[in-house]
């Protein structure tokens, strides 16, 4: 019975001894741990920036000598003829895009040479025509942009307004960008002048939101992983509302 007593002892200190050491351990890892794990930084909060170091051209112009103002095309391939002069922007290839076109307030299209086709159908068509810098930012200055109306087969003219409206260079409508860049936002007023006018663009970002009394490009830093729906909308200093057809624009974007 003694020798039993003894076994019985020696197994049951044994056991504690393990149990302590094992206690031990998870407690110095537990440190270790607590020393090499690193702690997740807060998300830096969404910014509205302008686009610094911007490209001056004053003297830079883009003449559209067809379509002439109201001029009626037959469906088809409609010409289109520009004349670019005092800009030479250092192109140093052909494939170089020097200006972009947009119909109807829809999406950019960018082109190396001043003389194209497009396949247009019926419809009335307001056409606006920018420079671009080397960045593919539109260029702002007087003459550094044309407007102009035309018709395509059996279509009317759009009534008659002298509201300002918008074009949106930037961003692309389904641009994906990844996660970390800046989203540029690009336009111009044509028609009008923010200041003179008393007039505003207000902007949407999802829920983030800036207004800008300036005709310049910005950035907006920051992003988190997401889709997100780009509003610009011209309004007058009141928040009235403008009643022409390309004073808002909207765009979806996706960051990844």
């Amino acid at each position: 019975m003694n020798k039993i007593l003894i076994y019985f002892l020696l197994g049951t200190l044994g056991t504690m001894s393990c149990s302590s050491k094992s206690n031990e351990t998870k407690e110095k890892n537990q440190q270790e741990d607590s020393l090499f794990s690193t702690t997740e930084a807060p998300a830096l909060p969404v910014a509205f920036l302008p686009l610094d170091s911007l490209p001056f051209y004053p003297d830079a112009r883009v003449e559209l000598n067809t379509p002439l103002g109201n001029q009626v095309f037959k469906p088809g391939k409609v010409p289109f003829e520009f004349n670019i002069k005092n800009f030479s922007q250092s192109v140093t290839a052909a494939s170089s895009q020097r200006f972009a076109m947009i119909l109807n307030g829809g999406e950019p299209e960018y082109y190396t040479a001043p003389i194209f086709q497009r396949e247009l159908t019926l419809g009335t068509y307001r056409s606006v025509a920018f420079l671009l810098d080397s960045n593919g930012i539109a260029l702002k200055n007087f003459g550094n942009y044309v407007d102009r109306d035309f018709l395509v087969g059996d279509s009317r003219p759009f009534p008659y307004s002298a509201e300002p409206y918008l074009a949106i260079n930037l961003p692309r409508n389904e641009q994906i960008l990844p996660f970390g860049e800046d989203l540029i936002l690009d336009f111009l007023v044509l028609g009008g002048d923010l200041e003179l006018d008393g007039l505003k663009v207000n902007v949407w970002v999802n829920a983030y939101q800036t207004t800008l009394n300036q005709v310049t490009p910005i950035r907006v830093t920051h992003l988190p992983i997401g889709d997100y729906r780009v509003k610009l909308q011209l309004v007058r200093k009141d928040d009235k509302e403008l009643e022409g057809p390309f004073s808002s624009s909207t765009k979806t974007i996706y960051v990844r």
